[in-house]
């Protein structure tokens, strides 16, 4: 079911367009320096703020790969940037197509990040030659967009959460992971500054610990409580009637609403549903894939097993065990109550309604 922007409906208190959400606003991961490229190395958070400077494609690819910046949309922002260091070093296409792969190829789930790639790609082909300057237009206006888009996910997914509700928010999907601001950390943001909300709660989010590393340090930075949980701990924190909401991020959405999102989140909305807490996903209308039909054939990555019989280099498992590592799970639509992007919300989605709300 679509619902209109302005997240019209039953005991969901008006949309205020005069929110100043500046002070809930205050990180930015990405920065361009002319010559390179500056992240934020998000492995050394909370304890070290560090950053990475990468003047090659290949070193934004090993920067996206090792996680030193994550979150969909902030992959798909470096890796435009990454192209355009490609540009810069180079004027064959045919070196710019080899800096496509290398970059898509680095995380391969998240749909941005190819979305981004490509979209540059596709943008020097069509003009028959390479040209720095126009790609790096390209670049700053997807990241320009993507604030934009989040604070006005921020506003549609905060106008469906009713006064005094406590939300649960899993993995990072705050400025960290964005251009700023956030996705359903945005919501989170925007509820907020709204007074909507009676608690924050954040799972830890094994194994790289997003939320207990990442999450609960950005909220802290904007002066928002928040209560870190075990991963473990979700359904009985539901069970409690403590929170009304799972509001959740995206790393590629398919046709349907099938939605791949950190490892966990698919136990979480069973687990909600159980309970009677609602789901909302939130992310931008570029992490839906319409070319997929359903959640079945989204790649699932799988990562290093020492991402889970270590941690900060010390081991955590015996000698010799095996590890299976993937980093996403697909949450079935049905399980899913609202799908928040910069367009518009919709409610139950059903096959067709992404599709319906995408269109030009």
């Amino acid at each position: 079911m679509l619902c209109a922007p302005a997240g019209h409906g039953a005991n969901r208190t008006p949309v205020s367009a005069m929110t100043n959400y500046d002070q809930y606003d205050s990180l930015r991961p990405i920065e361009w320096r002319g010559d390179h490229l500056r992240l934020l190395d998000q492995r050394l958070l909370p304890a070290t703020v560090a950053w990475l400077d990468c003047r090659s494609v290949t070193e934004v690819a090993d920067a996206i790969h090792a996680l030193a910046v994550r979150g969909a949309p902030a992959i798909g922002i470096a890796g435009a940037y990454g192209m355009v260091l490609a540009a810069q070093a180079s004027s064959d296409p045919a070196d710019l197509v080899t800096a496509a792969q290398t970059l898509v190829q680095a995380r391969p789930t998240a749909v941005n990040l190819a979305w981004a790639v490509q979209g540059l790609l596709a943008s020097a082909q069509s003009e028959g030659h390479v040209d720095p300057a126009a790609l790096l237009l390209r670049a700053q206006s997807i990241e320009r967009e993507d604030l934009a888009a989040n604070r006005h996910m921020g506003e549609l997914g905060a106008a469906q959460i009713t006064g005094g509700s406590g939300v649960l928010t899993h993995c990072n999907t705050g400025s960290l992971a964005t251009a700023g601001f956030g996705t359903a950390l945005g919501v989170i943001r925007a509820a907020w500054a709204q007074q909507r909300l009676s608690a924050v709660f954040a799972t830890e989010t094994r194994p790289w610990l997003q939320g207990a590393r990442l999450t609960a340090w950005e909220l802290q930075q904007d002066g928002i409580p928040a209560t870190l949980i075990a991963d473990s701990a979700g359904a009985h924190l539901m069970s409690t009637g403590r929170v009304q909401w799972l509001v959740v991020g995206a790393d590629r959405i398919a046709a349907n609403g099938d939605t791949a999102n950190k490892i966990g989140t698919c136990q979480l909305a069973i687990a909600a549903r159980h309970y009677g807490v609602k789901v909302m996903v939130v992310a931008p209308s570029s992490t839906v894939d319409l070319a997929m039909a359903n959640g079945r054939d989204i790649e699932i990555e799988l990562r290093d097993e020492a991402e889970i019989t270590r941690l900060g280099g010390q081991p955590t498992a015996a000698p010799g065990v095996r590890a299976w590592n993937p980093v996403f799970d697909v949450t079935p639509a049905g399980l899913i109550d609202a799908i928040v992007t910069e367009r518009g919300v919709v409610e139950q989605p059903a096959p067709g309604a992404l599709a319906q709300l995408l269109s030009p």
